[in-house]
């Protein structure tokens, strides 16, 4: 039954990527799902959760111990979007798999970095 309150990435994408992402004003604000201990650092793309809200799912090898995993999403998600690091930082989830970041870009050029990082069409 867990199949069905997950998006399946077709027509939909970017409407689950524009509702994870949100602008304001010379910022954008993103809500990411992390998996610490994740093997490897890989953007997997957007999804719906059970929950009914949207968020880019996120994995990378840091621990979730002292920020560790946290400064290595920040790493991650900066590096994607070409951005230096102090660009990206975390506003809320400190301690929770659930995080949103604030990232100081120009919003239509980070949702469309975005969408094509994880493969979702504008």
């Amino acid at each position: 039954m867990r199949a069905e309150n997950r998006t399946h990435f077709s027509s939909s994408r970017s409407d689950v990527a524009r509702a994870a992402l949100t602008s304001h004003g010379n910022h954008v604000r993103l809500t990411v799902r992390l998996t610490p201990n994740g093997g490897r650092d890989a953007i997997d793309g957007f999804e719906t959760a059970a929950d009914g809200e949207e968020h880019l799912k996120v994995r990378v090898r840091g621990v979730p111990e002292k920020g560790k995993a946290n400064e290595a999403l920040i790493a991650a998600l900066a590096k994607a979007l070409g951005l230096a690091k102090n660009k990206v930082s975390l506003v809320s989830g400190d301690t929770q798999r659930k995080k949103i970041l604030r990232i100081e870009a120009d919003p239509e050029a980070i949702a469309k970095r975005l969408a094509d990082i994880a493969g979702t069409t504008e």
